[in-house]
């Protein structure tokens, strides 16, 4: 099959898009999230952990956020090397590599003993995580129909908020009570997933379709419509015309600054830099925050950051609900500007108090709660199959530089300029943010994946 030839022999892009939701979706979508159920959990750990070892091992601001950071430093090449692998070998693979990798890393950090240990071993987790999300959103998007795309793919995303929730609410009791080495024990769990996802998992065909790989891709797709359809008990509706084809092409890496995706791919890269700038620096630094300046207990600083995530999976789920109605564009801009509000208002007040930063905090927190569960989901409708992967692992790099570079400058400014200069720093991230989604985003919501993204990469054959 040549790209740009317009071919689809096995009619795969149409046939998943008369595929009606089925307990295999739910299954799919459940194994899926349940990964990055994980992912999330260990990502967070740190910031519960850390109101433990500030004081045992006499940590100062800047290593606090240097620890926090260099998690995300690891991410960086995760996302974007396991981005190009996983369009070059396959979804499921990389998935399943970096679940055991950032499982065993988890485990390891149970040994350390010192600072310098655990920012090693929690540069290496960082890599397995942030080479997991990217690719597990890619994954479940290509199973998705046009109608009613944004529901179908949130509900598998919902699963990392909760696993942000859950560590908050486990830290809150967990750390102070047995340790904080348990933590990392309950983030080692997930390796256990590896081998059902390699059992249980096909690779998608819509990517096999964009390696020419095209009775591969029917296979899968006709081992699919039978779960789907009961063995034959239950008729499918007719494939429907009309549907662009899935064109085999070989992805480049520079495929993403070429034509239309140019611009997609700069703005990508703005709204996950300025999303992850505030959630993660903000959701890594509040208990810490309220131990160090507000002086409070360990429970207590780490309660503030649980109802912070809380405020998040609550908004989430109504984003479950109202995505596909709303658009992509509405909710994402919206959200960024109405955080805006109070974050200028921690800026600017002349003082607050650990429960009115906590408040306001939180108020931001659910005015975005939207996008840091849909921006995945939003990236992956924004590139055709074969640059899917290298698209989300790529602008993962900008989350992941977000994450690495945000918590890092919030441990500079809070010493020289106290809390207002980091929400400060937040609010400017969040105005950026809103504007840039209305000037340059797309909107994605009721179109396919393969209407939306025009294929130009490459006229090589697969």
């Amino acid at each position: 099959m040549i790209a740009g030839s317009g071919i689809d022999r096995y009619q795969i892009a149409a046939r998943m898009e008369r595929l009606p939701l089925s307990p295999w979706h739910n299954k799919m979508r459940l194994i899926v999230g349940s990964a990055n159920f994980s992912d999330a959990f260990d990502a967070l750990t740190v910031a519960y952990v850390l109101p433990a070892l500030i004081p045992m091992w006499h940590m100062v601001p800047a290593q606090i956020g240097a620890l926090i950071s260099i998690g995300y430093a690891g991410q960086v090449i995760g996302g974007l090397f396991s981005g190009w692998l996983a369009d070059k070998y396959g979804r499921v693979p990389l998935m399943v590599g970096n679940i055991v990798l950032f499982s065993l890393m988890s485990l390891a950090c149970i040994l350390a003993q010192n600072y310098p240990t655990l920012f090693a071993l929690r540069f290496l987790q960082g890599i397995g995580l942030g080479g997991e999300v990217p690719i597990a959103n890619t994954y479940v998007s290509e199973f998705a129909k046009s109608k009613g795309r944004g529901r179908f793919v949130l509900i598998q995303q919902l699963m990392f908020p909760i696993g942000l929730t859950t560590v908050g609410l486990i830290g809150v009791f967990v750390v102070p009570i047995l340790g904080w080495q348990w933590m990392f024990v309950l983030g080692g769990v997930p390796v256990l997933l590896a081998l059902p996802m390699i059992r249980a998992l096909p690779e998608s065909p819509r990517w096999l379709a964009s390696r020419g790989r095209d009775e591969d891709a029917d296979r899968v797709m006709t081992q699919i419509e039978a779960l789907v359809s009961k063995q034959g008990a239950v008729s499918l509706p007719p494939i429907p015309a009309n549907v662009p084809p899935a064109v085999a092409s070989v992805g480049r890496f520079r495929d993403l600054f070429a034509g239309v995706y140019r611009k997609r791919t700069f703005s990508l890269w703005v709204l996950w830099f300025c999303t992850y700038g505030i959630t993660y620096a903000m959701t890594g630094w509040l208990p810490s925050i309220m131990r160090t300046v507000y002086h409070e207990p360990v429970s207590q600083s780490n309660l503030y950051g649980f109802v912070l995530n809380i405020a998040g999976l609550l908004v989430l789920l109504l984003a479950v609900f109202t995505i596909d109605r709303i658009g992509r564009k509405v909710a994402f801009a919206g959200g960024f500007l109405l955080a805006a509000i109070p974050l200028f208002v921690a800026a600017f007040a002349p003082t607050v108090s650990a429960l009115g930063l906590a408040t306001l905090a939180t108020l931001a927190f659910a005015a975005m709660g939207m996008i840091p569960g849909s921006l995945g989901m939003y990236t992956a409708e924004n590139y055709p199959n074969h640059l899917r992967a290298i698209g989300n692992g790529a602008t993962s790099v900008s989350q992941r530089l977000s994450s690495v570079v945000s918590p890092y400058l919030v441990g500079i400014i809070l010493p020289a300029y106290g809390v207002s200069g980091v929400y400060g720093m937040f609010a400017v991230f969040a105005v950026i943010g809103g504007i840039t989604c209305t000037l340059f985003s797309v909107e994605t919501a009721g179109k396919t994946l393969e209407e939306l993204s025009p294929t130009i990469a490459s006229s090589k054959s697969a």
